[in-house]
């Protein structure tokens, strides 16, 4: 068999000589596009979707305008970085398009399916908008059941084991990957030191929601936490009623910050004693509204107005001043209550709590205004001639 080298050796290298020209065309194409952005024809845009890449040379005035013309269509959940409307103002731009596919978020017994272009398992479980702790692991792997996902992408959530921890005095709950007590002191940089103590061994097992005390023996000082108590403001309202009551101003607790000399001894508090504080959040004063006008219960007890000032503490010498003001004042009726004043009861006391007891129980009426009459006007003789001058005592 005869072999025409010449002739192979002849189209060899027509092939080459065609391949070298292209090369230089594309170089050559590639140059003047960079010159002409350059030189303000146009910007330089290289687009980055997938594992393609794309060189563009634009006028656009934006990013959304560069992939229009280029032809290129995103999807309202795929991320462009730059975003879409970035604003082209340099020479050269790289733009970025992350897809967007199906994932499975895989939290325990919980699968969240999503449609999400973020590129991170962290981005991914916050785009589910599931609570991820910094002690929390996100991991990708290709998902299981392929039917019920209808992806093979996952991230799986490795969850810390929640403990609470009573940390020298301070409660306080702490997660974490350690899988003995040790390790969690460890991973939390917690140091024990020769009069560290823990509530179980240091080899124990970790378990979710497990209970730990950490302490030392001896004296030592610690600093916590601790609620200031509001004060209460009292607005006295003649218009309501007592037992009316509103919260006009919420009062709200305030924050100290307490350092205490405590004695540990064998895990049991001792002694304690406080040597420092700095209130830290002044509490909000509660102002309440009260109702002072009193509530007019009707006067059941019975009798006549001789039998209560015979009951009452007025000399029956009297009696015939006491009857003429009273009668002046309430027309002898246990429950008078004055619309305007707020005066009540038989003598028209004001306030009415000025009368010891029920203010329209006519004897405690008739006991206060008899010693309010010898207190201020000396007798009933003298307070009756002021009514007859003034109408009023």
């Amino acid at each position: 068999m005869r072999i025409n080298i010449r002739q192979s050796t002849t189209v060899l290298s027509v092939s080459i000589a065609t391949a070298l020209v292209i090369l230089a065309v594309v170089v050559l194409s590639l140059n003047m596009t960079t010159a002409q952005a350059v030189e303000g024809e146009g910007r330089l845009v290289t687009i980055h979707d997938r594992d393609v890449e794309k060189v563009v040379l634009t006028e656009a005035e934006t990013i959304a305008d560069a992939l229009a013309e280029s032809g290129i269509v995103v999807d309202n959940h795929d991320i462009v970085e730059p975003s879409l409307d970035e604003k082209l103002v340099a020479r050269e731009y790289s733009v970025n398009i992350y897809r967007a596919r199906p994932v499975t978020v895989v939290d325990g017994p919980i699968r969240s399916k999503i449609i999400t272009a973020h590129q991170t398992a962290e981005q991914i479980v916050q785009n589910a908008d599931i609570k991820l702790y910094k002690e929390d692991i996100p991991v990708f792997e290709r998902s299981r059941d392929f039917i019920g996902d209808g992806a093979g992408l996952a991230v799986t959530i490795d969850r810390a084991v929640l403990v609470n921890v009573d940390l020298y005095g301070s409660m306080t709950e702490l997660r974490t990957q350690g899988e003995t007590v040790a390790e969690l002191l460890e991973e939390k940089s917690i140091e024990l030191g020769e009069n560290g103590r823990t509530s179980v061994s240091l080899s124990a097992p970790i378990v979710d929601g497990m209970d730990l005390r950490v302490w030392r023996e001896g004296k030592q000082t610690v600093t916590v936490d601790e609620k200031v108590a509001f004060d209460v403001r009292e607005i006295q309202d003649g218009d309501r009623v007592v037992g009316y009551e509103e919260i006009r101003t919420e009062g709200v607790p305030g924050l100290r910050q307490v350092t205490y000399e405590i004695v540990i001894e064998n895990g049991v508090e001792k002694a304690r004693k406080e040597i420092a504080s700095i209130t830290t959040k002044a509490p909000v004063q509660q102002v309440v509204v009260v109702g002072v006008k009193p509530v007019a219960i009707p006067y059941t007890g019975g009798g006549t107005k001789t039998q209560w000032l015979a009951a009452s503490n007025i000399p029956e010498e009297s009696w015939g001043y006491a009857d003429f003001m009273v009668q002046k004042e309430s027309s002898w009726n246990p429950d008078a209550l004055n619309p305007s004043s707020g005066a009540c009861g038989l003598a028209q006391a004001l306030p009415c709590t000025k009368i010891p007891g029920q203010w329209n129980d006519p004897v405690n009426a008739l006991n206060w205004m008899n010693n309010y009459v010898n207190g201020r006007y000396g007798g009933w003789s003298e307070a009756h001639s002021f009514w007859l001058r003034n109408s009023w005592y």
